[in-house]
């Protein structure tokens, strides 16, 4: 069987890209030559049936949520309920990041349910199960990893978060230029270890064919993981990050050489000022593969509000380039996320997100604006709320107003700058 950059390269558009062609208002041919050549990806397991979206130049921006249980909170039945509050919300993709329980079990509920692309992080499975047996990350086995990637593919998973660009090079230059915070990617940081503790490359480098064989297997689509990305605004574009970079320019264009889709992760933390060149020399190294940010987070003095400091970072990463935006929520460095956070990260990646499509004027952005835009001079709440990002807490609002049969609001009252502009 095919992968979708394959076909798209043989000239052949296939059921999922029409699909996503007619969400995005886009001609289907131009998608096709967008995937093939690696601008675009769609993550979709052959294992998997679920609502397709692509990812890439030219579409609308993407959202992910992480759910996941930990070893100090592991409830199944409550990441259920926050993946669909995600969905709920606008979620694009869901990723499990679970880190307790039971892991196979935990993976295929959330595959068996999910409407939308579900991606992991395999080596999170691998790394949990050594440390449950009293072992070190040391001892861990190259085969158990890719017996891990292979099972997940073969499961159904869409996209996996695979560190292959932490290499021993990539290393070398990270120990030459002192960090604040050091590693803060848990796969980037298991890798270094390894690779420190045995002295070895890293499997999922030196063997990244066989990484390709089993992605090209089931049509999974790989995400080049940042696992030297910066934990803070200090180490934004040091050497190790860009080092790095440099590494996942090189298997992108072998993935896709190969017949692999692939997408390239990015930053984390970083000042405001850097965000729009870092967008476009990752686009340039990696030759306009699609871009999933973690954030980034442009200040590091806002727990508790980290997703507002996400979207504020997300929306400038999107409007320089940044095609998928993995949502922060206000319990980032504190703690695992409730449902509320969830709807709140998920909420606050989406305003990002449609803000950076307005400028990008991407698939009806700017017309839905318009549209509330024009309501709001007509004092026409109903379609002001049927437009809206969220509509829930637009109603409520308006509901809890002691003016709500009225047709101004609390704020202005008989003061109302449309009502005195239009002479009412």
């Amino acid at each position: 069987m095919s992968t979708q950059i394959q076909k798209a390269k043989e000239g052949i558009v296939t059921l999922e890209m029409l699909e996503v062609s007619a969400k995005e208002n886009v001609d289907a041919n131009w998608l096709r030559e967008e995937i093939a050549a690696g601008r675009v990806v769609i993550p979709k397991n052959k294992n998997h049936n679920f609502s397709v979206r692509g990812i890439g130049k030219g579409l609308s921006t993407k959202i992910n949520a992480n759910i996941g249980t930990s070893d100090k909170h592991c409830n199944l039945l409550e990441e259920m309920e926050k993946m669909k509050v995600a969905i709920k919300y606008g979620a694009d993709a869901i990723m499990d990041l679970s880190t307790g329980g039971n892991l196979r079990n935990i993976l295929k509920q959330i595959l068996s349910e999910s409407s939308v692309m579900v991606g992991t992080v395999p080596i999170y499975g691998v790394a949990s199960r050594i440390l449950s047996e009293g072992k070190k990350i040391t001892q861990l086995n190259p085969e158990d990893l890719f017996q891990e990637i292979e099972m997940q593919a073969q499961m159904g998973v869409d996209f996996m978060t695979l560190h292959c660009g932490v290499t021993k090079s990539a290393l070398s230059f990270l120990f030459n230029d002192e960090r604040v915070c050091g590693v803060v990617s848990r796969g980037g940081a298991l890798l270094k270890r390894w690779i420190i503790d045995n002295n070895k490359e890293n499997p999922l480098y030196e063997q990244f064919d066989r990484v390709l064989e089993i992605c090209k297997k089931y049509d999974v689509t790989i995400s080049l993981g940042d696992g030297l990305r910066p934990g803070c605004g200090s180490d934004a574009t040091d050497r190790g990050q860009v080092a790095e970079l440099l590494i996942l320019g090189e298997l992108t264009d072998r993935a896709r050489n190969y017949g692999v889709q692939v997408m390239v992760e990015g930053p984390g933390h970083m000042p405001l000022d850097q965000i729009e060149a870092n967008m476009k020399l990752m686009k340039r190294i990696c030759h306009e593969a699609p871009f999933y940010v973690l954030g980034p987070l442009t200040t590091d003095s806002a727990p508790g509000y980290d997703h507002i400091v996400g979207a504020i970072g997300g929306t400038v990463a999107a409007i320089h380039g940044a095609d998928f935006l993995c949502y922060v929520t206000p319990a980032e460095h504190l703690c695992l996320p409730d449902i509320n956070d969830v709807k709140e990260g998920v909420i606050a990646s989406r305003i990002a997100a449609h803000s950076a499509d307005i400028v990008k004027n991407i698939n009806g952005a700017r017309e839905r604006d318009y549209t509330i835009s024009k309501a709001r001079y007509q004092l026409d709440w109903e379609t002001i709320f049927d437009n809206a990002i969220d509509p829930e807490i637009a109603r409520k609002r308006r509901k809890e107003s002691e003016s709500s049969n009225e047709d101004h609001c609390t704020m202005c009252g008989n003061l109302c700058a449309v009502k005195n502009d239009k002479n009412i």
